[in-house]
């Protein structure tokens, strides 16, 4: 957040809809394609097919808030960011094993990405002057 000159926090105008685009991309992919993620769930989870579904369902929800640019979207998405996590490690772990290069790197990379995204997804939201604008045709006071 930057502060503007009369001392009110601006939020990013694009870091939600950053978080937005990809919590849209990675929801439709959860739900049309979950064999993707489904071996990134970490092993100790039962049902990770379901949870992939789940997450998928989540991310939709999510971003739907945050094109609309609802204050509950931004925090529900930090927070879906930091749950999985752990997804996000166990692919990092598992393509150490047998896969190329690339892929190697893209999934370690993704790991310190998720914590700008969070930061993002916490910019999100209108503050409660933006929701109700002050009629500037009565006298304050």
């Amino acid at each position: 957040m930057r502060t503007t000159s009369g001392g009110r926090r601006r939020r990013s105008r694009w870091g939600p809809w950053i978080v937005a685009a990809a919590f849209t991309l990675s929801g439709v992919i959860h739900l049309a394609h979950p064999s993707t993620f489904t071996p990134i769930v970490p092993h100790f989870v039962p049902r990770p097919t379901e949870l992939v579904y789940a997450s998928g369902v989540a991310e939709l929800v999510c971003a739907v808030g945050l094109w609309r640019l609802d204050r509950w979207a931004g925090i529900a998405a930090a927070a879906l960011l930091v749950v999985i996590w752990p997804a996000n490690l166990q692919s990092a772990m598992t393509a150490q094993q047998g896969h190329d290069l690339t892929s190697q790197v893209v999934n370690w990379i993704r790991l310190p990405l998720q914590i700008p995204l969070v930061w993002f997804a916490l910019q999100s939201g209108r503050s409660r002057s933006e929701d109700f604008p002050r009629d500037r045709t009565r006298p304050l006071g």
